[in-house]
């Protein structure tokens, strides 16, 4: 029943009604079994049994409020757990953030202290170049003060200087006899005489040295020249003879009351001469042109035999329309032989016609042909332009085609013409500059070289004895004319000038100064083709007899 009694105790209230009817359903059994029936026992035990579950209700009561604290102190010593944990680890945050903060601001002081170094450093060279700066500057003004010092003492000297100077002016006055300006007159005089004698020998050294190679260069680029070609001067004159059978053919030309004669020098404008010449008569006129068509004419005459002024006139008409063919073919033939093209067929009748003009005796158009060949090899020699070389000398003496028609040079003639034409600038200057002693460009200086190298060939030009001697005397002329000159000697044709000087008037220096004087002197009076060489000879003689 205790047991019983204590289970009941211990049964949650939820169960208590369930064990009530259990235990009542029990002990009625029971007293049947055991034959119990006395009510007062039921009551008591009835009593007994609510004051057990009384007593289990409290009881209950008692040990679920104690299971309550139990729980509680639990759940307040789980909640003391967690303050702890959550005070542990803000203790650790903490920490951690103190040995943070501790390291920034190590970190701090140490960049700190690293900028006061860098400061005090850079505070130190500031304050070492304050000191240099002052250093120097005391230095600068100590030099100041020295040269204030330096300059007062050598105005000081100057002064002195120009006193003494002065007094010694007086003195060299005074003992001389010559005053200061006559003094500085003698002293300039004396350095002028000597800077001439210092730059004539000068002059001498340095002429010589380039004279050498001048020399050496020229001769090779005209020895060059020269043996590539070799053409036949012909010799002719501006008169020309036509043969006749006999000299009845004179009478013939001449014909009735001398009209034959007359219409043949009115159609050609030459002058017909009938003399005593057997079997032949002379045509003479300026004009070549004309001439070799009068000449033609009374050539067609002859072999015709029909002279009369009809056929004079057809004649001398076949015989300009054969002359025009042959100056054009001669034109041609030029341009070919010389090897220059594009040029207009004006120019090349022009061209033709110098086939008859003659100058000192040589045949212009041969002379052209070779001076175009001439100035080619120089130019190819000489690193120039070769055509136009070649043009250039082709050209060069084309204003003499017509300097019976035209007044003027004919170097001016025949430029103007090559202008007119179109001729490249380079050629015109050629035919422009071929005499003259300035020169633009490279090819009219080879232009010009190569005519005289052309005309001073022995045997190329003829001129009279009357001329010639002329020359030579005024050759010899301009040489005598300078002081210290004994004798002048023209040789080789006028082609040089040698100069006797006195050896007591003239030094080796002023003996190649004269040379150069001399030879300046003949280019500006005279007129010569080629060049003329200038020797100076200067020669000492000491004689003595032994007795």
């Amino acid at each position: 029943m205790v047991s019983e009694a204590l289970c009941f105790v211990l049964t949650p209230p939820s169960h208590l009604g369930r064990m009530l009817v259990r235990s009542s359903s029990s002990f009625f059994r029971h007293t049947r079994r055991k034959g119990i029936g006395d009510p007062l026992e039921i009551i008591i035990v009835i009593l007994a049994v609510l004051a057990a579950a009384g007593i289990g209700v409290a009881t209950w009561l008692a040990l679920k409020s104690r299971n309550d604290a139990i729980l509680a102190q639990a759940a307040g010593e789980s909640a003391k757990g967690i303050v702890t944990q959550a005070e542990e680890e803000r203790r650790i945050l903490l920490l951690a953030a103190q040995e943070e903060a501790l390291k920034l601001r190590n970190e701090t002081e140490t960049d700190l202290k690293d900028q006061r170094q860098e400061f005090h450093r850079m505070e130190s060279r500031h304050m070492q170049r304050e000191e240099q700066l002052e250093r120097k500057v005391e230095a600068q003004e100590e030099k100041e003060r020295e040269l204030a010092s330096q300059q007062t003492e050598i105005e000081q000297a100057r002064i002195e200087a120009e006193e003494l100077k002065a007094e010694q002016s007086k003195a060299l006055e005074q003992v001389a006899g010559l005053s200061v300006e006559e003094a500085r007159e003698q002293v300039v005089k004396r350095g002028e005489e000597e800077a001439v004698h210092d730059l004539a020998k000068r002059y001498y050294e340095l002429e010589k040295e380039y004279k050498e190679k001048a020399n050496q260069n020229a001769r090779k680029i005209i020895t060059v020249a020269i043996n590539r070609l070799a053409t036949d001067v012909v010799s002719e004159i501006t008169t020309s003879t036509v043969s006749l059978p006999n000299d009845e053919m004179k009478g013939r030309l001449i014909g009735r009351e001398g009209r034959n004669i007359r219409t043949l020098e009115a159609l050609t404008g030459v002058d017909v001469i009938i003399d005593d010449t057997p079997e032949a008569v002379t045509v003479s006129c300026f004009d070549p042109v004309r001439r070799e068509i009068a000449r033609l004419a009374l050539e067609k005459l002859v072999s015709d035999g029909r002279i009369q002024p009809a056929r004079i006139e057809d004649m001398v008409n076949r015989a300009q329309e054969e002359i025009e063919q042959i100056i054009m073919k001669a034109g041609e033939q030029a341009t070919f032989d010389a090897g220059v093209s594009g040029l207009d067929s004006e120019l090349i009748h022009l061209l033709g016609r110098l086939k008859y003009r003659y100058s000192y005796g040589e045949n212009v158009l041969k002379h052209s042909i070779e001076v175009s060949l001439l100035s080619g090899m120089l130019a190819a020699e000489a690193g120039a332009n070769v055509q136009v070389a070649k043009m250039g000398g082709l050209l060069h003496d084309i204003g003499k085609a017509v300097t019976h028609e035209v007044s003027g040079a004919h170097a001016e003639i025949g430029a103007e013409i090559a202008r007119k034409h179109g001729i490249n600038h380079s050629s015109y200057r050629g035919i422009l500059e071929h005499h003259s002693d300035d020169h633009e460009t490279v090819e009219s200086f080879l232009v010009a070289t190569a005519d005289a190298i052309s005309a001073s060939r022995p045997g190329a030009r003829r001129e009279s004895l009357e001329l010639y001697v002329k020359r030579l005397k005024e050759l010899e002329e301009v040489a005598t004319s300078f002081t210290g000159v004994e004798r002048v000697f023209a040789i080789q044709a006028g082609r040089e000038v040698r100069v006797m000087v006195k050896p007591d008037d003239l030094d080796d220096v002023e003996a190649a100064s004269l040379a150069r004087n001399i030879a300046k002197k003949v280019e500006e009076e005279l007129v010569f083709p080629g060049q003329i060489k200038v020797t100076v000879i200067r020669e000492t003689r000491n004689v003595e007899y032994a007795k």
